[in-house]
Formats: C-alpha cells, structure tokens, sequence
C-alpha cells in the first residue's frame, strides 16, 4: 500500500492548514483510492499555531481573553495551558492581520498580544511561554505589547507616546519598572529577517501590511530610532512580526526559536515522514521567504534529510519551484484567477490533489 502524508501550512486569509490537507486529501482518494492518505495538519508559528497544537495536546486547555485586536477593536482570543505548564500564545489570534477589515501600516499595534502575555504571565500554572509570532498586522517593534506589559514608552517631553508604529519615532525614554517579569520566554518566529535593511520588519514586510513607500520610510525611521534607545544589537529573527520578536527580545527577555522546529518537535513528523512514500506540503505564497525559518522550507529540508519524496500545493508560486521537489502545483494554474483561487480554496485544493494523484502513477 502506498503511504501519503499531506503536512501543509495554512493558505493564509484564505484556507486554514487542516482544511488545506482535508481538500488535498479528498482530491488525491478521487484517483487513487486504495492509497492510505494521512493528514498533518502544520504551522510555522503563524496563524493557525494553536489549532495545530491542540490536535496534538488534546488535555490542553483553552483560556479565553477579550482583548484588543491590531486596529484597538475588542476581540475574544485564546491561548493554550499545556498539561506540564508551558502556555502557547498566539500573536494572530489576538492582533493577526486576517482580523482587521482595513490595513493601517502606522496606526495598528500589538497591544493585544501583550493582554494576552500578561495573563498567561500571571497565571500559576504557567511554567514557560511559548510566543507565536507570524501573521501580524503591524510594524511596532513589540511596543503595544510591552506596554500592556506595563513597560513605559515617553517622548523628549516625559508624555507617553500613543499605539502604533508611526510612533517609534518619538520614543526617548523606556522606563520598565512596575512591568511584568514573566517566567521564561521563547519567541517562535517563521522569518529569520532583522530588525532593519532590505529584508528587515519594515522594507521587508511592510508591503504586505498595505504600507506605501513613504510609509515604509517611516516605519524604518521608527525601528532605527527604537533600536538606537533599547541599545540592543539588531539579530537574525529580530524583524519577525513588525520587529515584536526584537522588543520582546530585547526587553523581556524571550529567547528566538524556530517556530518550524518547534511544531516538527511536537507534532513527531519526523517519526510520520518515515512512515511515508511521499509527503505533499504547501503554503499559501512561495517566494523567497518560504526557504529562511517558515513551515514549507522546515519541512522540505527534514524530509530531503531523510531521503523521502515531496510534492509542493501552493496558491501561487513568486518563485520557482525547488529542484529537490518532485512535483509542484498552483491554484492559480487551475482556477482563472487568484482572486478566484482565494475565494474557493477547498475547490481547487481537490483539484490540485486529484492531480497529483495522477502524476503518481
């Protein structure tokens, strides 16, 4: 018999990971329905972290929270209590960039994750805390988090400067007494980019959160001044989540980790991959930031590592697939538009399987 495993990451803001690989799977049983196909639902610490950590810890237990999401609009979020007292906090649950109706590079925030942080901070359960940065809608270094925190962000006039991104500019002074002291934390992030330059939170990503050139330019202004008065050298993984991984870093003390290799450790998909004859992953876009710490690089390195077969689902491809793949497919190669192919992933994500299937035989 053969053996399939489908490990894909969420098709962001349109199709969570475990919807991604049940439409891949159904796809693939329309051709080949004698092959046993098993799903594994992945996350590189983006959107969807939780979900797929609950399905490996079924005694976790959820916490909910109303907190305030990246625009300041109340939301209800959770974040997970593992059974040996580590806590899982998600960024994009509290302050992603699939909750807010309207981008606002230099007005959103992420004062949410810091309600968040702090409750799990204060919890008498928690142990550790794992901190999952991907899919946030903001550029603010961390800043509305820590404040939340209690950390104190004052202009050259000793007034605490407002949320948001435009206003890293005017911060003189960080003051981090009364804050509060967390046990340890570790910032799972899914981009290795720094803090600033090309790659960095703001020319980087920028775009993605709907930032013009001259708000970029901005937002750059902010992040060199916020690192000049923090006086933390800028280090790979910094830039991840508008530069949260460098604020949370840099002031509370979270130690960077992969957030790739941290959901490989707990899922066992080394263990699944040998079971397997041939793995299909995929992501919502491939560029060249899917190969620096995000779920589908982390995924074909290990499998590649250990001599299996791989094939790539994605929604669009920016780049070329890897010559390490044994087949890859778009869904903007089946549907007759990408807006198409976001507006009905679960069509085109059957398609997709059906075909692969067929270019197994």
């Amino acid at each position: 018999m053969v053996t399939i495993l489908v490990v894909p990451d969420s098709f962001k803001g349109s199709a969570e990971s475990s919807k991604v690989a049940a439409a891949l799977s159904r796809g693939w049983a329309s051709v080949r329905p004698d092959d046993l196909v098993r799903t594994l639902p992945f996350a590189d610490g983006g959107e969807g972290t939780l979900d797929v950590i609950y399905q490996y810890q079924p005694h976790a237990k959820k916490i909910f929270s109303e907190v305030h999401g990246a625009d300041g609009s109340l939301r209800d979020a959770y974040w997970l209590l593992l059974k040996d007292g580590t806590a899982v906090v998600e960024l994009a649950q509290a302050c992603g960039i699939t909750w807010i109706s309207e981008l606002d590079p230099l007005g959103t925030h992420t004062y949410g994750l810091g309600e968040l942080l702090a409750q799990a901070a204060l919890h008498p359960g928690v142990k550790r805390i794992y901190i999952a940065l991907g899919g946030s809608a903001s550029t603010d270094a961390g800043v509305g988090a820590l404040m939340a925190l209690g950390y104190r962000f004052l202009d050259e006039q000793g007034a605490s400067i407002k949320l948001g991104g435009r206003e890293l500019s005017s911060i003189a002074t960080i003051i981090s007494d009364g804050a509060i002291v967390g046990p340890e934390a570790i910032a799972l992030v899914d981009v290795q980019s720094k803090l600033l330059g090309p790659w960095g939170a703001a020319q980087g990503y920028g775009p993605q959160k709907g930032a013009s050139a001259e708000q970029i330019e901005e937002l750059n202004q902010g992040l060199e001044n916020f690192l000049r008065i923090v006086g933390v050298e800028d280090f790979d993984g910094a830039g991840a989540a508008g530069g949260t991984a460098y604020g949370l870093s840099a002031l509370w003390g979270a130690r960077i980790e992969s957030g790739a290799e941290f959901l490989i450790n707990v899922s066992g998909f080394q263990d699944e991959i040998e079971k397997s004859d041939l793995i299909i992953t995929g992501e919502g876009q491939l560029d060249e930031t899917s190969f620096e710490g995000k779920a589908v690089g982390k995924i074909l390195t290990t499998a590649h590592e250990l001599g299996s077969k791989v094939a790539l689902c994605v929604g669009t491809n920016m780049v070329a697939f890897p010559e390490s793949v044994w087949s890859g497919i778009s869904l903007t190669d089946l549907a007759s538009s990408r807006n198409e192919a976001i507006a009905h992933p679960e069509k085109y994500l059957y398609l997709a399987g059906a075909e692969l299937a067929r270019r197994f035989n």
